[in-house]
């Protein structure tokens, strides 16, 4: 039987209410943080497995905090749920004028630009930084793409992709220094001026910086696992054999992977 979005509506407000589950009605917002972090995770993880039947659950338990955080808030007497489905409803067909309005958008790349446009004169009206948008808590590598593509599309941005490759000598130039220098701090700082000059190596490439990264995680999981399970079935152990033999284990199982 089908169940409603109103229903698990309900069934969290049963949940947070006086004879509902302690666990529960003890969750505060800043406790349910790591919880929207991993479901979100978990969903894309899903996504990448291209698993369907579990790619349905995970998005159960992705709605569910949604639905748990604006219990809090109904609580509070801020908003329901019911307010933020409004919200984004109100906020699509402002977006979309190309669909609710006459406004005209050839393909995907005019619908971003006209999205963007209307996002800047939204902030202006607020006050807000262009980059306003780009939420602080977001993983390094993601928070440099999407800084640098807000930035990029008011015009902040190289002419050139080589550009961008002169810039990633540069920074290496300027990290070879700080390492020779002695001074962790600015170790520190030349290795994030590269590794955001990287991200915008990425951009300029339309390349995804961040499934890039994760697509090699992947590839390094899978041949160092390989080495290990090479290693377990001669009876011996990775940190019994030397670097070489370990660089031997690894181009084999680069070559097994390319047939």
């Amino acid at each position: 039987m089908k169940r409603s979005f109103d229903e698990l509506v309900q069934l969290m407000t049963r949940l947070r209410g006086p004879d509902g589950c302690p666990w529960d009605r003890k969750q505060t917002l800043p406790s349910l943080k790591p919880f929207i972090i991993e479901e979100s995770y978990e969903v894309v993880d899903a996504i990448d497995r291209d698993d369907r039947l579990d790619l349905c659950e995970e998005l159960g338990d992705f709605l569910l905090q949604a639905v748990f955080i604006a219990e809090i808030t109904r609580e509070e007497g801020a908003f329901d749920i019911y307010d933020s489905v409004t919200a984004i409803h109100e906020k699509l067909v402002r977006r979309h004028p190309h669909v609710f309005g006459d406004v005209e958008a050839r393909d995907a790349e005019q619908v971003l630009v006209n999205w963007e446009k209307l996002k800047n004169e939204e902030r202006k009206a607020e006050n807000k930084s262009v980059l306003a948008g780009v939420p602080q808590s977001l993983p390094a590598l993601l928070k440099a793409a999407r800084l640098t593509e807000k930035a990029a599309r008011v015009g902040f941005d190289w002419r050139r992709t080589d550009d961008v490759f002169a810039k990633v000598d540069e920074e290496i130039r300027e990290l070879h220094e700080a390492i020779d220098s002695g001074d962790e701090t600015k170790v520190q700082e030349e290795l994030g001026d590269l590794l955001f000059t990287i991200a915008n190596v990425a951009r300029k490439l339309n390349v995804n910086a961040e499934e890039a990264l994760q697509s090699t995680n992947r590839k390094f999981r899978r041949r160092f696992e390989s080495m290990e399970a090479s290693v377990r079935a001669s009876g011996q152990n990775l940190d019994q054999l030397t670097l070489e033999q370990m660089d031997e284990l690894w181009d084999e199982a680069k070559a097994a992977e390319r047939g």
